[in-house]
């Protein structure tokens, strides 16, 4: 039966499986068409002389589509040769021409316009054919009744049996018509070896050849070879790369692109091939061990690896003493790093701050700091980022872990405090500019005078005093606002499903009722969007935080997956999980303060009894108050209003009511799914 091209890329996979071919007896050319076509294959090959392309004198016939499929063409039974079989698909390109003289009479006109209605359309169809050592062309003229003719549709399709082409060779095909209305079509193929089709009892050449198979068997490989005792065969490992390259191929190397390949020790014999490790996990973990960044020039780097990666890169800026290497605005291009070739930074001046990252499939494999070397250690330096508006408007934010923030903002941070002193030096030239476009700009404002301005005793005793009768004034302030206006709550969960999401919901309105002010992302889906996961997370967490709020770890085993995950792997090891997953975005800040032990009087943690045990939570968390909902409501509710703010009579009311609004979601979520041999809803079985 023939066997479809197209399904033996199905055959040469990750599993592959041994496909029969048709075969054709006697050595001659021939071609048939489809039904309503007439066609006729020249005697001989023909030139190959596509030539320009003119235009049509009307409607005409051209080739749309190449199709090929794999046959074998026989001597005799057991003496065959490859050979492709390929379909041209053709369609009517153009219109009939309407008589232009509206004078002549209407029989005259009815007998122009029928002639041609009543002839055939003709095509002279090239077909080319290539694949080392040999070239051929052939020529086939197809006609098709103007009756069935219909411009831009397809009128049928014509098949050439057969050119012949060697076990494993690459082979090329075009198709244009003589005269070329069009650009000519062409298609590349691949054909296989011997290994990958049932002909070792047709072709002679696969009688005698070595078959080869891997297996694996803990850490060693194990290559088994299937010949006779006295046939002598070669076998080499190979690099399936392009271009000169020395190789130095420990025994213990195993990389995706590995390949071997076996042959018999006789002329002109077929070798096969195969590539074994390109699924293989610790292939793949020993080519990002070989891996490398390079710097060639300040604005010229190199990905060095035996194999082609699949992987993207980006720019970061990494502060010294550790923490996350900040994502920078200068986009490198989001196109697969080409493994071994010089690519371009988009930068004005280095920087030792300014690192590079490499992922694949979102998880980071590499990251180099790749001026450290030239220009020291990391500095101390604040990146800012200028946004440039019209009218020569613009606007300057300091790029923090915290986010970008506002040179003249209130906030509590460094880059806040030293607002007016940074644009000073930026607008005095201080500065270093490492990249810009039309609307924004990157600059470096050196800290190192700022750092040692602080050995002025005096003053610094005069800020602090200052400041600590600035911080009691605002903590009563604050514990007043809190107590009236109820305090600042925000709700962390992993969306696990529709059912866990009501669940959060309930728990969220209820909380609102004591009163509390809960921010939760189920009700600012729209900002979510907007602004994504991180930046959401980054800005409420900032404003609950600095209003003396609290923020809640709702704890699923999704959630506790999500941790494990990154304790594991890092910070990178995973990306959010949804558009709108605040957990997962919300994990880059959140695990830096527990690991410094800044996270009591800022986080609690909570779960829901049924849903998970109190070990699954991670012991990292265990650092703050956990709390299992609701049977430890009270304590729970306790905790998030602050003590001394109610009580306990008042407390266990609202704990109650709060009880009672989570019970029948959680009841839900709870039960078993129905079986469907079950009664139906609203039956019952018996009396």
């Amino acid at each position: 039966m023939p066997v479809p091209w197209f399904l033996l890329s199905l055959a040469l996979g990750r599993s592959p499986m041994v496909l029969s071919l048709e075969k054709l007896m006697g050595p001659q050319d021939t071609a048939r068409c489809s039904p309503g076509l007439s066609c006729h294959l020249w005697d001989g090959d023909v030139l190959c002389l596509p030539g320009s392309i003119v235009s049509a004198p009307g409607p005409v016939l051209v080739p749309t589509r190449l199709q090929t499929e794999l046959v074998l063409r026989c001597h005799q039974e057991t003496d065959c040769d490859l050979c492709v079989r390929v379909a041209i698909h053709l369609a009517v390109h153009g219109h009939w021409e309407e008589p232009k003289d509206e004078d002549r009479s209407g029989r005259a006109t009815d007998l122009e316009l029928e002639e041609p209605r009543n002839a055939f359309l003709q095509a002279q169809v090239v077909l080319s054919f290539q694949a080392y050592p040999t070239a051929r062309c052939v020529l086939l003229e197809v006609q098709v009744p103007a009756a069935l003719v219909q411009p831009g549709h397809s009128v049928g399709s014509v098949v050439f049996d057969c050119f012949e082409a060697a076990l494993g060779a690459e082979v090329r095909l075009w198709s244009y018509t003589q005269p070329r209305y069009q650009k000519e079509l062409n298609l590349t193929q691949q054909l296989p070896d011997c290994k990958g089709l049932e002909v070792q009892d047709s072709i002679q050449s696969c009688w005698a050849l070595p078959w080869l198979s891997v297996s694996a068997d803990g850490d060693d490989v194990h290559l088994v070879l299937d010949v006779s005792e006295e046939q002598h065969f070669g076998l080499s490992l190979y690099w399936n790369q392009t271009g000169p390259r020395n190789i130095t191929l420990n025994h213990t190397d195993l990389f995706p692109c590995l390949c071997i390949q076996v042959w018999p020790l006789e002329p002109d014999s077929v070798r096969t091939s195969l590539c074994p490790f390109k699924e293989d996990p610790r292939a793949h973990r020993n080519l990002w061990r070989a891996a490398r960044l390079r710097l060639l020039s300040p604005q010229g780097w190199q990905l060095n690896a035996p194999c082609l990666l699949l992987a993207e890169a980006t720019l970061c800026w990494q502060a010294p003493g550790g923490g996350p290497c900040l994502s920078l605005v200068p986009p490198l291009s989001r196109e697969n790093v080409t493994v071994n070739k010089t690519l371009e930074l988009p930068l004005l001046n280095a920087h030792p701050n300014l690192c590079v990252q490499v992922s694949s499939w979102e998880k980071l494999q590499l990251q180099e700091c790749l001026w450290a070397d030239s220009l020291g250690a990391l500095k101390d330096d604040m990146l800012l980022l200028e946004t440039r508006g019209p009218q020569d408007n613009r606007s300057l934010c300091a790029l923090e872990p915290s986010g970008c923030t506002p040179l003249l903002s209130q906030a509590s941070t460094r880059a806040a405090r030293l607002g007016e002193q940074l644009l000073q030096d930026l607008q005095s030239g201080q500065c270093l500019q490492l990249w810009e476009d039309d609307l924004r700009a990157l600059w470096a404002c050196p800290m190192d005078k700022y750092v040692h301005q602080r050995w002025a005793l005096v003053w610094l005793a005069c800020l602090l005093l200052a400041s600590a009768l600035f911080l009691l004034f605002l903590v009563k302030k604050n514990q007043v606002k809190a107590v009236a206006r109820g305090r600042a709550t925000l709700l962390v969960y992993s969306a696990e499903d529709s059912g866990f999401e009501r669940l959060v919901g309930a728990l969220a309105s209820a909380l609102c009722q004591l009163p509390l002010r809960v921010a939760v992302d189920l009700w600012s889906r729209r900002e979510l969007s907007a602004q994504g996961p991180l930046a959401w997370f980054h800005a409420q967490r900032r404003q609950t935080l600095q209003e003396g709020g609290v923020v809640v770890l709702l704890f699923s085993p999704g959630a506790v997956a999500l941790c494990h995950e990154w304790l594991q792997d890092g910070a990178s090891a995973s990306a959010p999980h949804g558009p709108h997953d605040a957990f997962a975005a919300s994990l880059s800040c959140v695990l830096p303060d527990f690991l410094q032990g800044r996270a009591p009087g800022r986080y609690v943690g909570a779960y829901f009894e049924g849903l998970l045990h109190s070990e699954a939570v991670p012991a990292l968390f265990r650092s703050v108050p956990v709390f299992s909902l609701p049977s430890q409501l009270p304590d729970f509710l306790r905790t998030l209003q602050g003590p001394g703010t109610l009580r306990p009579g008042r407390l266990g009311e609202r704990a109650k009511r709060v009880s009672r609004a989570l019970q029948p979601t959680l009841d839900q979520l709870l039960q078993p799914p129905r079986d469907p041999g079950d009664p139906e809803d609203g039956t019952r079985v018996g009396t």
